[in-house]
């Protein structure tokens, strides 16, 4: 379910009370959380947080380079974590949060879909958001991409 919002604001507004509560709610925390030289904008019809292409143009897709997302799907909600996916023992801290907290984790690469805000240890989302600053971030897309490779994939 993608949403066609060109602002924040429009894609809250957007969706009915119940998941809009909810968006919010997991928005606050990343917002709480996030490193500065981050921005919230709308992206693939979702909330995402990237680093802009003034700060780091040399993405492999010519988009700001992702970091976080979430959206509301038709059914559930799906929070993106691109740092996770590439950072192997944030992903296991990650794991074992929602395992201490004895939440079902329920994840692909980098989405973690859930149904209800009560299926999130809100407190590990907020350090895993506050875990990556956009310099590592750099890294990881450099590491996975090859360092100095510019959209398109050309040097």
């Amino acid at each position: 379910m993608q949403s066609s919002a060109a602002t924040v604001e429009q894609y809250l507004a957007e969706l009915p009370e119940e998941r809009r509560a909810v968006v919010s709610a997991v928005r606050d925390v990343i917002l709480q959380n996030l490193p500065e030289g981050y921005a919230e904008t709308m992206a693939w019809g979702m909330i995402s947080y990237g680093i802009p292409l003034s700060r780091f143009p040399s993405t492999y897709n010519g988009q700001p380079l992702g970091y976080a997302a979430i959206a509301a799907q038709k059914n559930a909600y799906s929070l993106y974590l691109l740092g996770v996916y590439g950072d192997p023992a944030l992903e296991a801290e990650l794991r074992d949060a929602f395992a201490a907290a004895g939440k079902k984790l329920d994840m692909g690469k980098s989405c973690v879909r859930f149904k209800k805000l009560d299926d999130l240890p809100l407190d590990a989302i907020g350090r895993v958001i506050a875990a990556i600053p956009p310099e590592r971030m750099i890294e990881l897309h450099e590491a996975a991409h090859g360092k100095g490779k510019r959209a398109g994939g050309k040097k």
